[in-house]
């Protein structure tokens, strides 16, 4: 087997969306010996800031001597970044390795894992292999049947916060979908808890209260931001004073006194992190496709954001930065997503929409995307490909001399960075 070939066995094994259960993880990590046991987890839930959370967590870990483990989903631009070891994802060689060693136990299961529960499976083999002291572990959907949910004893479970996404799988009510999120919820772990719906705040102490699990809390109101530009943004929160991240987005804030509110949470629980290794470990972190600025001119910012909540955030963010100031917007949506929601944000911070049909099977069509801002008034034009969208976009916003953001989906990211890639060097 090589690289293509692990690749094309890891993406052809099922293309079944969702399959619930932890059975077949279960079973598959059973004939791998079961190698999750064998590692630490800082175990992720949310509907959003997972990704930030955790790539700012793992960075600090690792500032702190650890050797940590990021369990991320999904990838950005080429699928080793879904799990990676101190920053470094998979390298192609021990991507077959392991994905040979975990064919040999699929192949023999009556009932076929899923894609995602092939992934996780791999990732906890690799861990394994490569003896990792923490893992930053992010779940993929929901929490209760989620495939990561086969671990048993995690060093801290964390809930970034809740909101209605992916609906017709996790339920139609905050509530709802609460429960699912709570079901990481491990017997006498620690509980990080950085949402703030009440009903939802309800739902997770239940829980956690059943299962003799104490609750933490952030209080996003000590955050007190001291600069925020495009370089970065400086703020206190608590104790902690002068923090630098270099993650943009007017939210990242928050999801940094997540990260630090844990910090002091895994540190009452033994590890060794000092204040130099938080302040360093922060300042490093990197993670793309989430208000990351890819182009300087125009200014062209990139914001992965697909669901209300990270839609209404990340246009709050815009309204920061560019001080009202309306921008230009490429946009393009799942259809599955409440994709009227998302252009009535849009409609609100956008001067002109450029609508493309992200790479997905699931993707809305570009031309009735469009449609849905005419009826908004808004100027807004489809394109067939990704290219012609994005070169008209980037010569329109130059000539008027406004910013462009890209919103909506990730699987815009890799397609957009290309073009800007071309334009750049052209």
């Amino acid at each position: 087997m090589n690289y293509n070939e692990a690749l094309n066995y890891i993406h052809s094994i099922s293309w079944t969306f969702c399959k619930p259960g932890l059975e077949r993880t279960q079973e598959l990590c059973q004939g791998l010996g079961n190698p999750q046991n064998n590692l630490k987890f800082i175990h992720v839930a949310g509907t959003n800031g997972k990704g930030s959370y955790c790539s700012m967590l793992a960075s600090v870990l690792k500032e702190a001597g650890y050797k940590v483990g990021l369990y991320t989903s999904p990838y950005i631009t080429f699928f080793n970044e879904r799990m990676a070891i101190n920053g470094e994802p998979i390298s192609n060689d021990e991507l077959v390795a392991v994905t040979e060693r975990v064919k040999m136990v699929a192949d023999n299961m009556m009932d076929k894992p899923t894609e995602f529960e092939l992934v996780t499976a791999i990732a906890f083999e690799y861990f394994n292999r490569n003896k990792c002291d923490y893992v930053v572990l992010e779940c993929g959907l929901g929490g209760r049947l989620d495939s990561t949910n086969i671990i048993k004893t995690p060093v801290l479970s964390v809930i970034t916060g809740i909101s209605l996404d992916h609906t017709s799988i996790l339920g139609n009510t905050v509530e709802e979908i609460a429960r699912e999120k709570a079901g990481i919820i491990k017997e006498g772990v620690p509980v990080l808890w950085c949402g703030e719906d009440e009903n939802a705040t309800k739902e997770i102490e239940d829980v956690a209260k059943n299962r003799h699990s104490p609750v933490n809390f952030p209080n996003h109101n000590e955050i007190i931001i001291k600069k925020m530009t495009f370089e970065g943004t400086t703020f206190d929160y608590k104790a902690y004073k002068d923090i630098i991240i270099k993650l943009l987005g007017a939210y990242q804030p928050k999801n940094c006194a997540n990260v630090l509110e844990s910090i002091d949470i895994l540190k009452a629980n033994g590890l060794k992190i000092s204040p130099k290794n938080v302040k360093i470990g922060l300042e490093k972190a990197v993670w793309h496709a989430r208000f990351e600025r890819v182009f300087d001119s125009p200014l062209v910012i990139f914001d992965g954001a697909h669901n209300p909540e990270g839609i209404l955030a990340s246009t709050q963010s815009i309204e920061q930065y560019f001080r009202n100031e309306r921008v230009n917007v490429l946009t393009g949506v799942m259809a599955d997503k409440d994709y009227t929601y998302i252009a009535n944000c849009i409609s609100q911070i956008a001067d002109k929409v450029y609508c493309i049909t992200p790479d997905n099977p699931r993707a809305l069509d570009a031309k009735r995307y469009s449609e849905v801002y005419k009826s908004l008034g808004v100027n807004t034009e489809p394109f067939e490909n990704v290219k012609s969208a994005v070169e008209c976009a980037i010569f329109e916003s130059k000539r008027d001399k406004k910013a462009l953001v890209c919103l909506g989906s990730l699987y815009m990211y890799s397609e957009v960075t290309s073009v800007l890639f071309e334009y750049k060097n052209n």
